[in-house]
């Protein structure tokens, strides 16, 4: 688990790893290189057919392209924007699906499914059946953000480093355990250093927000159509922040709390979990008779502490990774039947499932190979945030956490020493959202959520400002809204984003 949200989609995209998964990627690599011409808003972008997923982009073997449908290319950004025109550029990996009714197209629709450090090249192949409706009038058009994937991707530590690094105990109980883990985390943050100084100064979500317009230009759209998943909102606040009177019609769903610091999200992601564990736990007790108690969950993670059983590939489920895991199956309903065989069977000793659902959150794939998303979410997340925690400040409020989520507390309180001993500063306390003038921007919230709490989407709305943040409120389970499947949300998502049509004040959708 990490302090940003991620966005259901990505765990949808990994967790079929414990059936199968079709994904997609780019060709050609995206490292830096001298700017010139070539990063200017004239620059003509080479579309070519995808080929697989790298590693990088969380595929495996297996992997596929995604069909004659989907084309890629490679925007060349300014690595430094205070300076572009002097210092490097970094390559962006898009790939789009045409309008399928070109006589009514609106212009390019962007999406971007949340993290921070998802691919969203390997993502939109394997949703774009959510999107039908809306392919009819929009280029269906995704990316690498840079510092994630194919797009300079950051790396940090081997696999092998990694497997050892989410397997070791992330809640200290003694004063060597808590050194440990900080020195692990230093270790971890030294390696991002290595592996990829050049580029952490720039990856942050100002930075990518700038990519999306210089995006908009290349692409030939007068104004950004947008649909921002879950970290993907805030990426989507501080792009109309930057940029008003560019804003086309632009859709933010599982909403960010621009509002909150570090400390102040976890605390409330550790509630939003809490929640949805309660939701599924009444949920799966009214249709199965071998559902879990909250305190079997935590009892199984306080032997898993002291205890790891086998997982799979020689590799032991620990209490790290099954919190991790449980927390993973917590994004989507469709993955709440794994929860249940994933704790019964730990409780008999085997712990394959939950430690799939780990892998999942960890970007890990099955062939032991792990992708950028993690290491990414941390270097994007430290190059916003300035905040920077002290293992005391994390004790002084441990008994918020506690009491926020008996059972994911503790670990989200202690995931808050992320970006201690980063190599670079952070941006801002928060991110600014407010965007005066800008065109309206539809916030989806779902009271359910477990990763980007409900109360974040009216935050979101109020920052934006008067007339341009306009809410609708979904009541239901998971990560998102959209494709919950809810008719009523995706009516009123689409009747905007096709045909400017706005829902009515309040609106809430069940």
């Amino acid at each position: 688990m990490s302090r940003r949200p991620r966005a259901g989609h990505l765990l949808s995209a990994v967790l079929l790893t414990l059936v199968a998964a079709t994904t997609s990627a780019c060709t050609g690599q995206n490292t830096t290189s001298a700017a010139g011409p070539n990063a200017s808003p004239r620059q003509k972008l080479t579309w070519q057919t995808c080929t697989a997923p790298t590693a990088a982009e969380g595929g495996s073997a297996t992997g596929k392209p995604p069909g004659n449908e989907w084309e890629c290319a490679t925007m060349r950004a300014p690595l430094d924007y205070a300076h572009p025109d002097n210092g490097d550029s970094v390559g962006i990996a898009l790939i789009r699906a045409r309008a399928t009714d070109p006589s009514r197209r609106i212009g390019s629709l962007l999406f971007n499914f949340g993290g921070p450090g998802g691919s969203g090249v390997s993502t939109l192949p394997s949703f774009a059946d959510d999107y039908r409706n809306l392919r009819t009038r929009y280029d269906l058009v995704s990316f690498d953000p840079r510092g994630v994937g194919r797009s300079s991707g950051v790396t940090c530590m081997s696999d092998k480093d990694l497997d050892a690094y989410y397997a070791a105990d992330a809640t200290p109980t003694t004063k060597d355990e808590e050194k440990a883990l900080v020195e692990r985390v230093g270790k971890y943050a030294s390696g991002c250093a290595k592996n990829s100084g050049h580029a952490l100064p720039y990856v942050g979500t100002t930075n990518a927000a700038r990519d999306l317009d210089l995006m908009r230009q290349v692409l030939g759209d007068d104004k950004l159509h947008y649909f921002g998943v879950s970290y993907g909102t805030e990426l989507g606040g501080v792009y109309a922040h930057l940029f008003p009177g560019n804003v086309g019609r632009a859709m933010l769903d599982g909403v960010v709390d621009p509002t909150s610091d570090p400390l102040q999200s976890a605390l409330a992601q550790a509630g939003g979990f809490q929640l949805a564990l309660g939701n599924y736990l009444a949920a799966c007790g009214q249709t199965s008779d071998n559902c879990p108690t909250e305190p079997q969950i935590k009892a199984l993670l306080d032997r898993l502490d002291k205890h790891p059983i086998p997982g799979s590939q020689g590799r032991d489920l620990t209490q790290s990774l099954a919190t991790g895991g449980i927390a993973q199956s917590l994004y989507s309903k469709d993955f709440w039947d794994y929860l249940t065989e994933g704790v019964e069977d730990a409780e008999n000793g085997d712990g394959k499932i939950l430690l799939a659902l780990a892998d999942s959150m960890n970007g890990r794939s099955t062939d032991g190979h792990y992708s950028t998303l993690q290491s990414s979410l941390t270097a994007i997340t430290c190059a916003d945030f300035s905040q920077r925690y002290t293992a005391a400040q994390v004790e002084e409020r441990m008994a918020e956490f506690r009491k926020a989520s008996p059972v994911f507390g503790e670990f989200m309180a202690w995931s808050l020493l992320q970006c201690t001993g980063w190599p670079v500063k952070g941006e801002w306390q928060t991110p600014d959202v407010s965007a005066k003038g800008a065109a309206p921007v539809l916030v989806v919230g779902n009271t359910g959520d477990p990763a980007t709490p409900y109360e974040g989407a009216r935050k979101m709305a109020r920052e934006l400002g008067p007339g341009v943040g306009v809410e609708l409120t979904y009541r239901g389970q998971g990560h998102g809204a959209y494709d919950s499947g809810n008719p009523c949300v995706k009516g009123a998502v689409d009747a905007y984003l096709l045909d400017g049509t706005l829902p009515s004040a309040g609106t809430v959708c069940s």
